[in-house]
């Protein structure tokens, strides 16, 4: 069985906050007993997350996006429908668009109390919520040489996802705050490079030996391979507000995913460049989104981020095919001409005060519009 020919499998997680309808602000102290009505009702796939006004829910494991893409609106339906009798509502965005993190509680469970006192204020300015990807891999040495390889693209899918230009109250002038929030976090960013699972397995003992880390879920890196599957987790992203967006950006990962299973298989493989280089168009996802490009390395130029996703999906055009996400992966370029959720709650926000909204009315608006986004066509 050649490469291209192993099944891949793909789960998706994603964590929203938890607002009231009817001041719009981040619910600090949601009642246990939505939580609890939750896990009765989606058993497993939904958990608590370290701030109490947070909530994570995750697809089981799916055979294609598809799958993938109908368990996620289940799963946002329900989750939805449920907060809504205790007048709450789960918002996609990495942000929030006003809500302060001061004024927020972490959850009751002694892995979060760790990094409560482990972390201090740096833990509690989590007020952010992100997407993370699984695609299925059952190798670890191939697993190792695919995060090596995936690193270079992971400022693309930032730039296609972000949703978190506000924080406090304040334009923050970028397009992904949260990856700010998040970076204070140690062991965050691009992954480190191994050459063999061997060698990366040995570098945990280290970390685990010393006590400074539990295991290898505390290696917050924008991708890695998980601790608790055999799969390579994407988590760069911000959440996507829109469902379409979401699913699409799954799609192209796991097209990422397969399309450099072909080069293996083909003895050949994507180029690796140096952490700096990268870290330089992560940057420029994480300041711009999509509205100021890229550094294409070959060329040694800043090129079009609309350019480089175009290359892109045709370059991954015969995995989505093989992958049955052909309309997934097109749905890319709809990202690329409407924008971001971020630039959708720019424009709310803007619209609301030219048309004579206070600052505080304005930010409501941007609330309303997320509580919207989030569950339409579901």
């Amino acid at each position: 069985m050649t490469y291209a020919d192993l099944p891949l499998t793909i789960g998706i997680e994603e964590e929203y906050l938890l607002v009231d309808r009817a001041t719009r602000h981040v619910a600090s102290e949601p009642p246990a007993a939505m939580l609890e009505e939750c896990e009765a009702r989606i058993k497993d796939l939904v958990k608590p997350e370290f701030l109490k006004s947070q909530i994570e829910i995750a697809t089981p494991v799916c055979k294609n996006v598809r799958e993938a893409r109908a368990d996620l609106a289940w799963l946002r339906r329900t989750v939805a429908e449920t907060a809504d009798k205790y007048g709450l509502a789960p918002i996609a965005a990495s942000t929030h668009p006003f809500s302060s993190w001061t004024e927020q509680k972490h959850t009751d469970k002694e892995r979060y109390h760790v990094l409560a006192r482990d972390m201090q204020a740096v833990a509690r300015r989590l007020l952010i919520c992100g997407m993370h990807v699984h695609v299925g891999i059952d190798d670890d040495e191939l697993r190792i040489d695919l995060v090596n390889q995936i690193a270079y693209f992971l400022p693309h899918l930032l730039a296609l996802s972000t949703s978190s230009p506000f924080w406090q109250g304040q334009n923050t002038g970028l397009k992904s705050y949260r990856l700010s929030v998040f970076d204070e976090l140690p062991r965050t960013g691009l992954p480190e490079r191994f050459d063999s699972y061997g060698e990366y397995q040995r570098h945990i003992e280290v970390l685990t030996n010393a006590g400074l880390i539990e295991d290898a879920s505390m290696l917050w890196w924008d991708v890695r391979l998980s601790h608790r599957f055999p799969t390579v987790e994407m988590r760069i992203t911000d959440v996507c507000t829109r469902l379409d967006d979401a699913a699409a950006i799954a799609a192209l990962f796991m097209c990422i995913v397969r399309m450099l299973y072909r080069l293996r298989r083909d003895n050949q493989r994507w180029r690796t460049y140096a952490p700096m280089l990268i870290n330089e168009n992560r940057w420029r996802a994480q300041r711009y989104g999509l509205d100021d490009g890229l550094v294409d390395f070959g060329k040694g130029e800043i090129v079009p981020c609309a350019d480089l996703i175009e290359e892109l999906i045709a370059l991954t055009s015969e995995d989505a095919e093989a992958l049955g996400c052909t309309d997934e992966l097109n749905h890319i370029g709809e990202i690329v001409k409407g924008g971001t959720c971020a630039h959708r709650q720019l424009e709310a926000f803007a619209a609301a005060e030219a048309a004579g909204a206070s600052r505080e009315e304005a930010f409501a608006t941007v609330v309303d519009m997320l509580i919207e986004e989030t569950v339409k066509g579901l």
